[in-house]
């Protein structure tokens, strides 16, 4: 059975079928929950020390390590990365080279 190529985005959240919007959105999201999870890692916080340093509660704080990222916006994130000492910047650039113009 000959192999079929599949053209994939850079973004897996696009390759999964989600609108080029919710995809940018979700993208977003998990960056910044990985962020979260390193730093609470590198700090050697248990989840209720995050969550008290973070101002959440802790059931929020396991939602947040076990990925649920359907249960926290982007403005939390960055609220719960400012809490734990993070700076978030933000870079906008084209999504894919602009089209030359003859």
């Amino acid at each position: 059975m000959p192999r079929q190529r599949i053209r994939l985005s850079r973004n897996v959240f696009r390759d999964l079928g989600f609108s080029i919007e919710e995809a940018e959105n979700l993208r977003v999201r998990a960056h910044l929950m990985v962020e979260l999870e390193k730093a609470i890692m590198r700090r050697g916080l248990t989840q209720r020390a995050a969550a008290k340093t973070m101002g959440v509660t802790q059931p929020r704080v396991s939602n947040l390590l076990r990925g649920r990222i359907d249960l926290f916006s982007v403005d939390m994130l960055i609220n719960m990365l400012a809490r734990l000492g993070m700076s978030v910047s933000v870079a906008v650039k084209p999504s894919r080279p602009p089209k030359r113009v003859a």
